[in-house]
């Protein structure tokens, strides 16, 4: 894709910030956190008017008539305005009162036939779009969005990194999964990819810790929610921090450089290829090894799959990963896509015959 850059985010140099609250609840609360964001600097506010909730009952925002509240923000503070939008007619509302920029969320972003909604009706507009990540970690889906929004002539696009849901008890309110947003900027380099660290805490605590680790994956800014009495908002209190906490917030960010042509990586990088060689051989052995136990079980009359091995399997691998100060979900995940790997290997020579 041929992406133009977006106005709203041009200080080169600079980490984008996009500030406000979860939900624009009144104009003297809009206002009261416009004003102090303004004061420190921060130029692009951030506002939901139209709020989807996951069950009915909750505040799903003031609608169309917070729309003039932004207007006021643009007019007497010269902010730039954005909000979410789910459906066409939040697209057309939106693009009437002059909002500068637009964001899909999460749960539009996993449905095609809502993305492609909006974009028709984005179909000759010229405003910036931000798309945020489905909730489930389908990286395909994600990019299926930004495809239909710039198969629609949406030419400015971006998107944001809030994390994927899961279930059960968890440190995050959303799980990071990193390695999404990075495989995305491999294969979009020219995409702008904002974390909005609120989402993915659900507690105020970890967003300092969260917005480190964006800007140390040379993420290219924050969306963090802002609101003048966070204890009091009306949706998602527990993860809004108050402008005098998100100046503290950005304050302590440590920005390192992604390029240091004094600094020679070379030695330590030719050490890691040479460890990623062996550890393809080892692969490849092993599978050979895999086709060999396909063999006897066919011979043997034998289930490819074995619960009671696998689990010995993945028991052991996780030890072996604890003694080495290794992440158990990443090894666990390593070992399964091996095993998987292997039942496949073991699976092609039972079946070769059919």
């Amino acid at each position: 894709m041929d992406l133009e850059k977006i106005d709203v985010f041009s200080n080169p140099g600079n980490p984008v910030v996009i500030a406000g609250p979860c939900s624009a609840e009144s104009e003297e609360q809009v206002m009261s956190v416009a004003s102090e964001l303004s004061h420190n600097g921060v130029t692009l506010f951030r506002a939901g008017v139209w709020k989807p909730r996951t069950r009915p009952g909750c505040f799903e925002g003031i609608g169309k008539e917070a729309l003039p509240w932004l207007q006021r923000v643009k007019s007497e503070l010269s902010m730039s305005v954005a909000t979410e939008v789910a459906t066409p007619e939040h697209v057309e509302l939106a693009l009437a009162a002059g909002i500068d920029l637009l964001w899909i969320g999460a749960r539009t972003t996993a449905n095609p036939f809502a993305v492609q909604d909006i974009a028709d009706a984005l179909r000759g507009v010229d405003i910036p779009v931000l798309v945020k990540n489905p909730v489930n970690p389908d990286i395909e889906l994600w990019i299926g969005a930004l495809e239909r929004l710039f198969n629609s002539g949406v030419k400015k696009l971006g998107v944001i990194h809030r994390g994927f849901s899961s279930y059960g008890e968890k440190f995050f309110r959303n799980a990071p999964q990193w390695q999404l947003p990075i495989e995305l900027r491999r294969r979009m380099p020219q995409l702008p990819i904002i974390c909005d660290p609120s989402h993915i805490a659900g507690k105020r605590e970890l967003i300092m810790l969260l917005s480190q680790q964006a800007m140390d994956l040379n993420f290219d800014g924050l969306m963090i929610e802002t609101h003048c009495n966070p204890v009091c908002a009306l949706s998602d209190a527990r993860q809004q921090v108050t402008p005098d906490e998100l100046m503290m917030i950005l304050s302590k960010i440590v920005h390192r450089s992604a390029y240091n042509t004094a600094t020679d990586f070379s030695t330590y990088r030719k050490q890691i290829d040479s460890i990623d060689e062996d550890i393809m051989k080892l692969l490849v052995k092993r599978m050979e090894i895999s086709r060999e136990i396909g063999e006897v079980k066919r011979e043997k009359g034998l289930t490819v799959f074995q619960p009671f091995r696998y689990n010995e399997t993945m028991k052991r691998c996780a030890e072996w990963g604890m003694d080495g100060k290794l992440d158990p979900d990443a090894i666990r995940a390593i070992f399964e896509a091996i095993h998987s790997e292997s039942i496949r290997q073991q699976l092609s020579i039972v079946n070769e015959e059919i």
